[in-house]
């Protein structure tokens, strides 16, 4: 049980703490990830202490010495963690009063856990989205040789699952690097965002003391320092947004995924990723799965369930801090971990990736893909589309009813008797070759425009 002499409060407290409560109000597993923010945010308060006259020089030397040690002891994994001491907070003032006397006592001056660990969360996640964007970087680039490398390799592009038209592999890639470049600007703004400094703030109302909160703000790094000493120690709104950031990360992540999945089944058989992305089975010597995008896949749902959490959490607390925001940090924590684990193994995934052009292309003529392009044909001869619509869907009907694979099996003499405007010429358009190559406009399929995409795409996160 809690010796309750430890406690920052204990004169108000005549009985100790239960040890139930203890276990369960206990946060140091996660305040660890913050441990060595919380000791950087001490430095720079100890050091603005002393600027203001609230401590002296010495006393400052003798604090920035003792969390020197301290941050030498988290790294080098020797720090004596006590649980009975709640959290960090406490634990770091405790072995800095053990390491340097009285002067450790005095580092809490005009700070308050509340603004402190306000600060430590939001230099921690500032941290990790920056290793976000840079993962983000490398995935996008993967996509973009990826792409490159099959600019020119046809496809049949989808919708509803159902052939549509041909597209090339290397658009289809290209349509995620244009997803990953929208969630770098989401993690980019979210890191705007939350690059403000609450130290200073204190429990909730400020401090009687002659702090310079734009100082501290300096020293560590943010753009600003608070404006609202109520709003800075409750406000969580960026957990929110970086969960809400990673949820759609991982979501775009898992459609890819999806994708991945089917086209390695024997039934699209469009690509084959590298062996040491797949695992096999317990029981059938044939199965090679690919078990990183199912976990990827998977861990999709985590990530939504962060976000859902998060948001829940905060929407009925009254200003200003309240202990439910103690609960806030897991789902911070497991997002960004998640998030960049998917993102990471996901780009060292992509080169592995072979794709099988000839199945593609054999699949891009089937499910008469290049009927649109038959409708155009006519539409340029003078019909309007709506007609050409109809004309062109009796034709396909037609084929369909001949169990042809492609409209090219049929005659010109059949077409004309639906459409009798077509002339020799309609063989031609209607090649997945030449409906691909006909997209030559800003974010076509051709492939000219695909490798222009690509070239734009790697100068834009350069």
């Amino acid at each position: 049980m809690k010796n309750q002499k430890d406690a920052t409060w204990s004169p108000l407290f005549k009985e100790a703490t239960s040890k139930d409560f203890q276990d369960f109000h206990e946060c140091l597993d996660q305040d660890k990830r913050i441990a060595l923010h919380d000791v950087a945010g001490s430095k720079v308060h100890a050091g603005m202490l002393a600027r203001a006259g609230i401590i002296s020089p010495d006393e400052n030397r003798q604090i920035q010495g003792g969390l020197d040690q301290i941050a030498e002891e988290m790294r080098a994994g020797s720090f004596d963690w006590k649980t009975e001491l709640e959290d960090v907070h406490t634990n770091v003032e405790n072995r800095l009063t053990e390491l340097v006397g009285p002067a450790g006592k005095k580092l809490h001056t005009a700070r308050s856990r509340n603004d402190q660990v306000a600060t430590d969360i939001r230099l921690y996640a500032r941290e990790q989205l920056d290793l976000l964007a840079l993962d983000l970087k490398v995935l996008i680039n993967a996509f973009i040789d990826l792409a490159e490398k099959h600019a020119d390799a046809i496809m049949p592009g989808f919708t509803h699952l159902q052939i549509a038209q041909p597209v090339t592999f290397g658009h289809h890639m290209m349509a995620y690097v244009e997803m990953f470049l929208r969630d770098l600007d989401r993690v980019e703004a979210a890191r705007t965002r939350l690059n403000v400094s609450p130290l200073g703030a204190a429990a909730l109302a400020g401090t009687g003391f002659p702090i310079d909160p734009g100082y501290s703000a300096s020293e560590l790094g943010f753009a600003t320092s608070f404006a609202n000493s109520l709003d800075a120690v409750s406000d969580r709104d960026y957990v929110i947004d970086i969960c809400s950031a990673g949820a759609i990360i991982m979501g775009h992540l898992s459609r890819f995924s999806e994708e991945v999945i089917l086209w390695c089944t024997p039934m699209f058989d469009f690509v084959e990723i590298g062996d040491q992305f797949c695992t096999g089975s317990s029981i059938m010597p044939q199965k090679r799965n690919p078990d990183l995008a199912e976990l990827v896949r998977g861990k999709a749902a985590r990530a939504l369930g962060n976000l859902t959490f998060s948001a829940s959490l905060m929407k009925s607390q009254p200003l200003a801090f309240n202990k439910d925001q103690q609960e806030s940090k897991p789902p911070l924590t497991d997002t960004l971990e998640t998030v960049r684990g998917a993102v990471r193994v996901t780009a060292q995934m992509i080169p592995s990736i072979i794709a099988k052009r000839d199945k593609m292309l054999s699949a891009a003529k089937l499910g008469y893909s290049t009927a649109t392009d038959l409708a155009d044909y006519l539409v340029r001869l003078g019909m309007s589309f709506r007609d050409a619509h109809h004309a062109v869907a009796a034709i396909v009907g037609l084929a369909r009813d001949r169990a042809l694979t492609t409209l090219s099996d049929l005659s010109l003499a059949e077409m004309q008797a639906l459409a009798p405007l077509v002339r020799n010429d309609v063989f031609e358009i209607l090649t997945v070759e030449g409906s691909v190559s006909s997209r030559n406009h800003k974010g076509g399929t051709a492939p000219c425009r695909v490798r222009e995409a690509a070239q734009a795409a790697r100068l834009n996160i350069a």
